[in-house]
């Protein structure tokens, strides 16, 4: 595990000074906007009266999700950073200056005492700007290797946290990071799973006892999982086995076959996740770093079938779990009805293997990010006013 260089102990144990005011940044995916919603949910629960100020872009998935949680939420342009040469690289300097501008009179305005960044383009005015401003800047990273926006904010601050440990060898750039964890909400943190099951099941449609295997793929779902799903629900739900399948927002209905032996229940999107979790024995998912988050916490046994696009940071985030025994892997390429049929439907199952991956993704995840995170700030804000 790699730490700061004063150690987990003694920045756990520094004097920590209070914000009453904090800027967070991050937005265009759930992975950046999900962490920051359950930090601001507990930076709030210490402190009511905090002042927390969070920017987005008009575009990202944040300007339905922040306001909905009831924070305040100030657009400002930001522009997606060009990975090659071209003309949004000429434009790039000028557009990044009148984003800080913009990001750095929002600072003024609520008087920011540091700006904690998620990741996504709206995080690089947000860094620069706290930079120039001297205001302290503290990177939260669940990815490997980090996101563009966050890469370029190392340059900018040692404050570094990362969600989850890794080897040197994965990324230089989270070398001297100090894991914290992920902030989840608060729902699936403390999260019972056994106690929730019946109640979680019912919830769905589903029945109280049958093997239950739950199905999505990111928060706008998986084509390859729905189609895969499609071939293989006759012999799962022959088998005995229940399903719930998020199909994804995005994502068409699929087509199953009729008169299925069990339930094979069909959603485009579920707020409550952690009945999700609850209702389950097995999950067959993405490897997103939120999912690998979560599903470890709650001790949630896992297939991953990481996204074949990017940079392979989804088989980076499911590794460590399925190396601690809590979950498979397949690739993308590989996933079928017929493996689903020959991996996933004897796994589902079998009670024992089951509990054990259980308590091995248990053992390797951890419910306390955003507390953990909270200390990490606190500390941060307190050294730089030292």
């Amino acid at each position: 595990m790699s730490v700061s260089a004063n150690g987990p102990a003694d920045w756990r144990q520094a004097t920590r000074a209070p914000i009453s005011s904090v800027v967070l940044a991050g937005g265009g995916t759930g992975g950046h906007i999900y962490p920051l919603l359950a930090f601001a949910d507990c930076l709030r629960r210490h402190d009511p009266g905090i002042r927390i100020t969070c920017l987005g872009t008009p575009r990202g998935l944040e300007t339905d999700l922040i306001p909905a949680a009831g924070y305040d939420l100030r657009h400002i342009p930001a522009y997606q950073l060009p990975r090659s040469i071209n003309m949004n690289l000429l434009r790039t300097p000028d557009r990044m200056l009148r984003s800080a501008r913009a990001a750095g009179a929002i600072m003024d305005e609520v008087q920011a005492e540091v700006v904690v960044g998620f990741g996504g383009y709206v995080s690089v005015p947000a860094y620069l700007a706290a930079w120039r401003k001297k205001i302290p800047i503290v990177i939260h990273e669940v990815n490997v290797p980090p996101g563009v926006a966050n890469k370029l904010g190392m340059r900018f601050t040692k404050n570094v946290a990362a969600g989850f440990p890794h080897q040197p060898i994965q990324s230089a750039a989270l070398r001297k990071a100090t894991v914290v964890g992920v902030p989840l909400r608060p729902a699936i943190a403390h999260l019972d799973r056994h106690a929730w099951r019946e109640r979680a099941r019912a919830h769905f449609g589903l029945e109280p006892h049958r093997p239950t295997l739950l199905v999505f793929g990111a928060s706008q779902g998986a084509r390859s999982i729905n189609l895969a799903m499609a071939g293989s629900a006759k012999a799962l739900t022959a088998a005995g086995v229940q399903v719930l399948h998020v199909i994804g927002a995005r994502n068409e209905d699929i087509d199953l076959p009729v008169h299925l032996d069990a339930p094979y229940v069909r959603l485009k999107f579920i707020n409550e996740m952690e009945l999700a979790y609850a209702a389950a024995d097995l999950t067959l998912c993405r490897g997103g770093a939120m999912t690998c988050a979560e599903t470890a916490a709650v001790g949630m046994p896992a297939v991953y079938v990481p996204l074949p696009y990017g940079n392979g940071e989804q088989r980076r985030n499911a590794l460590p779990v399925v190396e601690a025994g809590g979950g498979l892997i397949v690739d993308d390429a590989e996933l079928t009805p017929q493996w689903i049929e020959q991996h996933v439907l004897p796994l589902v199952t079998d009670r024992a293997r089951l509990a054990s991956m259980s308590t091995a993704a248990a053992a390797y995840g951890r419910r306390d990010g955003d507390e953990e995170l909270r200390r990490f700030v606190l500390n941060a804000v307190s050294q730089q006013q030292s």
